[in-house]
């Protein structure tokens, strides 16, 4: 079996090659082995030199590279990711280090017993160390995740997680249009609506990064987020 983790990667120059390695790293249970699916959302400072130097340097592990011409968002670069993939379970990793790797196995277990279709990393239940930050995000983060959850009426802690790990003939036969931050309520109320959808949710922990460090989301791409739950749960099929 193979798990695919796709990697949409903006302006990552000081990271990528960071989490690349901890990627590596990462032992997966049951002999799982690891595809990476990085997609350069049109970065306009070093990333893809960096990301083509590191693929030169580790023919070891497999890594597929894209690159979009023009700068599309987020979900776009998961569209070409997901798309790209070709291994039987999907997960989204982001290209900084607020995630941990470490953790794929905790996502995969659910799945490899033959419970789960989907399973969510929430960085809001367990005893995962969880970095200190923003107190207005985790209100908007937790309002997101409420409205989405009294739609698709889904128990959900964390909507809003970037650790989302999917089978991939589940992932890749849903029609996603969202190009930008939209995907995780898109994503989210199109998995619901799926007769007999097992989804799981695990604790994970979260090293979060500041506007300084990098942080690229904000209160527009929340507003964004509201009309997407409405929308995918009131107004599409």
């Amino acid at each position: 079996m193979k798990l695919s983790i796709v990697i949409p990667a903006y302006n990552e120059e000081k990271t990528i090659q960071l989490i690349l390695n901890k990627i590596k790293a990462v032992k997966l249970i049951s002999d799982i082995q690891k595809e990476i699916v990085i997609v350069n959302d049109c970065s306009n400072d070093q990333t893809e030199e960096v990301i083509k130097t590191y693929i030169s340097e580790n023919r070891d592990i497999e890594i597929l590279y894209y690159k979009h011409d023009v700068n599309k968002g987020k979900g776009a670069a998961l569209h070409t990711g997901i798309k790209a993939a070709s291994g039987d379970f999907i997960i989204i990793q982001d290209a900084d280090l607020e995630y941990d790797p470490e953790e794929y196995n905790l996502l995969l277990r659910p799945v490899v017993n033959g419970l789960a279709d989907v399973v969510y990393g929430s960085r809001f239940v367990g005893g995962k160390p969880h970095r200190i930050l923003f107190f207005w995000h985790s209100i908007g983060n937790k309002f997101l995740t409420f409205l989405s959850n009294a739609f698709t009426n889904l128990n959900i802690t964390d909507m809003e997680t970037c650790y989302k790990l999917f089978k991939s003939d589940i992932i890749k036969n849903i029609d996603l249009r969202e190009k930008r931050f939209g995907f995780e309520p898109e994503v989210t109320a199109k998995i619901a609506k799926i007769e007999g959808i097992r989804i799981y949710e695990v604790g994970i922990s979260y090293y979060g990064r500041t506007y300084k460090e990098g942080k690229k989301i904000g209160w527009k791409d929340g507003v964004h987020a509201i009309y997407c739950i409405l929308k995918y749960n009131l107004f599409s099929r």
